[in-house]
């Protein structure tokens, strides 16, 4: 009995043993790999306590080797109760460790996925149809006639297309126009059945008059994407270190749908943000998007709204802001509209005063059942509020009740919310505290965040945002230690004729020289680049009462923007001098009476205009007017409807007002309307 014992404790002894050794073979494996994965994943936090990171790794891999070391000891010893210890030991390090390493990983494969530093984008164009169209299908469409912008230089209206045309074999006979408007003018009448445009065409062109149920009225029976090499690259960007003053450009990109990563850009909202590092100071202007500025890459930056600078993608938007302020955007970030909204609702909402109740479409720009309503007043706003808040700029009686609609706003007060929404969700993140709440900001970001920052860039603003937590407690906004400047472009309303492009009389916001400069200025001082003057402040009430240090916005200055007036009922001579004192060139037909007719619209931009043709007759001022049907595009019938707010000034008003800086017609509509004028209610 003894030997057999004996033997059964020995074959028991070896059993442990070999189980012991399975142990510590898993356990040192999840000790190696936890670890290995977390010392991994830390070393990729550059910019982030350099230190403490190398001297914590330092330390975990130490004590690693010692658990591992002890593992063999106890094992080759028998001492089964020390093993045991060490492999829960190494067990529970490995996979502490690991966990760890999995979350770091996480939040730098995010970073890494929002840092696109590649210079690639992709573009996307669409063959479209009216919806009444029962074709579904590119192979179905015949022989029928296809719609082309000549535009060499645009990849989804023009170079895309010419592929499609190729790859799908197509011997349609192509019909060319020189602009978007001009072409889907013609689907609507029935002059061609097909034409190619950007895919998003329904976002470019919804906001526009006469376009607004563009996304009804049309469908996409063909979609081809292209990813590109942008041409132009950004003008400090690469390489500038994140510890010293930089610029960033804040896009807000209006899409249907969420993911942004790759696409070209399409802006709605512009917030331009300088911030200094060694002062925390900092500064943000929001860019109205009708602002009438010369577009950096329009044929001979040819001025236009500032948001159809988007149409070309983000380098057209970063030149011509560059070029119209004197400041180098550094880095942009780029933000879908979908994804803002989840983004504060995985903040827990926002905290804001509502001045006013409001109305409005909801982030899917469907109203009826999903139409957001505000209520006046301090409140929590979650996602889709927030968003309506940020989006909405003039009241909608014809969708909603009185009363959210008793109100008046426009672009200016647009910005105005937008910031306020962004100072609020600055707010926020101070106040995290839970891994879930984290794990739904990563998840938002990694689906609707863009920027040209690397990733180590990004990683570096861990020592901004440091500084900036330890100068804040629990009842210190971060708004106010970052003492932020909010700056605001000044200028006044004008329905300006697109004359050479879609020949549509356009409501735009003209900046003043003055109020531009001032705000440049007041970039540079926090950039560093120019010396600080004392800054005034202001106290203003445009519908919200607001009280903060202001730029740019109590600026006013002479009125630069001179347009062509309507010469028909003028003398034929009267009008060839003033042509000739803006340096346009005349051809004169029908004699030296009264001018009848004219080439180029009434309300069309001077420095687009090099020559103009006049036909004159009769012998009196009294000759009917029909300019609008022979000198002037009659897609401006559409467009002159007085949408606009008190504030627009009526075609007629502009050209009195531009004939001569200093005639008294500009002093008498100046006394109807204060300098201080702020942008109208929207059109395109």
């Amino acid at each position: 009995m003894g030997k057999r014992s004996q033997r059964m404790e020995e074959k028991r002894s070896k059993k442990s043993h070999k189980l012991s050794l399975f142990l510590s073979f898993i356990g040192s494996l999840i000790l190696i790999g936890g670890c290995g994965y977390l010392i991994y994943n830390v070393s990729l936090l550059n910019n982030i306590e350099d230190e403490l990171r190398l001297v914590g790794s330092f330390v975990l891999g130490t004590f690693c080797l010692i658990l591992l070391i002890l593992v063999i000891r106890f094992y080759r010893k028998h001492k089964n109760g020390k093993l045991t210890f060490v492999i829960i030991l190494m067990l529970l390090i490995g996979a502490g460790a690991g966990f760890i390493g999995y979350n770091v990983d996480r939040v730098y494969s995010t970073l890494d996925g929002v840092s696109d530093t590649s210079g690639y984008k992709t573009y996307s164009s669409s063959l479209v149809t009216l919806s009444t169209n029962d074709v579904k299908d590119i192979s179905k469409i015949g022989d029928e006639a296809i719609g082309l912008v000549v535009d060499e230089e645009s990849i989804d209206g023009y170079e895309i297309p010419k592929e499609i045309i190729k790859s799908e074999s197509l011997s349609n006979e192509v019909k060319e126009y020189s602009n978007y408007i001009e072409m889907i003018d013609a689907l609507y009448k029935g002059d061609v059945k097909y034409v190619f445009l950007p895919t998003n065409y329904s976002v470019m062109f919804g906001s526009m008059e006469g376009y607004e149920d563009i996304k009804d009225k049309t469908k996409i029976i063909y979609t081809k994407k292209k990813k590109v090499k942008e041409k132009d690259t950004l003008v400090g960007s690469k390489g500038k270190s994140i510890d010293s003053p930089f610029t960033v450009l804040l896009m807000g990109v209006d899409s249907e749908e969420e993911g942004i990563k790759g696409s070209s850009f399409n802006g709605d909202s512009l917030m331009v943000i300088t911030f200094n590092p060694k002062t925390l100071g900092t500064t943000i202007l929001s860019i109205p998007r009708d602002s009438y500025v010369p577009i950096s890459c329009f044929a001979g930056k040819k001025k236009n709204k500032i948001t159809h600078a988007a149409w070309r993608g983000e380098s057209c938007m970063i030149n011509t802001i560059q070029n119209f302020l004197d400041v180098n955007i550094d880095y942009y970030v780029k933000i879908n509209f979908k994804g803002a909204v989840s983004l504060v609702d995985a903040l827990g909402g926002v905290e804001i005063d509502v001045p006013y109740s409001l109305c409005e479409q909801n982030s899917s720009r469907m109203w009826g059942a999903n139409t957001v309503y505000i209520k006046k007043g301090f409140q929590t706003l979650n996602g889709e509020q927030a968003l309506a808040y940020s989006r909405n700029r003039h009241a909608n009686p014809d969708m909603c009740s009185k009363e959210w609609t008793n109100y008046t706003s426009n672009d200016f007060i647009r910005g105005q919310h937008q910031q306020e929404v962004v100072a609020a969700l600055l707010n926020k993140f101070k106040s995290i505290k839970d891994l879930n709440t984290v794990y739904k900001l990563l998840d938002t970001i990694s689906n609707n965040m863009v920027t040209n920052m690397s990733t180590d860039q990004i990683l570096s603003l861990y020592n901004v945002f440091k500084d900036i937590a330890s100068k804040t407690d629990g009842d210190t906004d971060m708004a106010d230690v970052l003492g932020i400047q909010r700056l605001y472009l000044n200028g006044y309303d004008a329905r300006i004729v697109d004359y050479g492009g879609s020949n549509l009389s356009l409501y735009n916001y003209v900046l003043y020289d003055e109020s531009v400069k001032e705000v440049s200025n007041a970039m540079k001082e926090n950039l560093g680049i120019k010396k600080a003057k004392v800054v005034k402040s202001f106290s203003f009430d445009i519908n919200i009462p607001y009280e903060k240090v202001v730029i740019g916005q109590k600026t006013t200055g002479k009125r630069s923007l001179v347009l062509v007036p309507n010469f028909v009922g003028q003398t034929l001579s009267s009008a060839q001098s003033w042509c000739a004192s803006h340096g346009i060139k005349v051809s004169a037909n029908g004699g030296n009476g009264y001018v009848i007719t004219q080439s180029v619209p009434a309300g069309a931009n001077v420095d687009d205009v090099k020559s103009i043709t006049l036909t004159a007759g009769g012998n009196s001022n009294t000759t009917t007017d029909k300019t609008t049907d022979s000198s002037s595009n009659k897609k401006t019938d559409k467009n002159t409807d007085n949408k606009t707010d008190t504030n627009d000034n009526k075609p007629s008003d502009v050209n009195e007002n531009n004939e001569d800086d200093n005639d008294k017609k500009e002093n008498t509509n100046d006394e109807k309307e204060p300098t201080e004028v702020v942008p109208g209610s929207p059109e395109p």
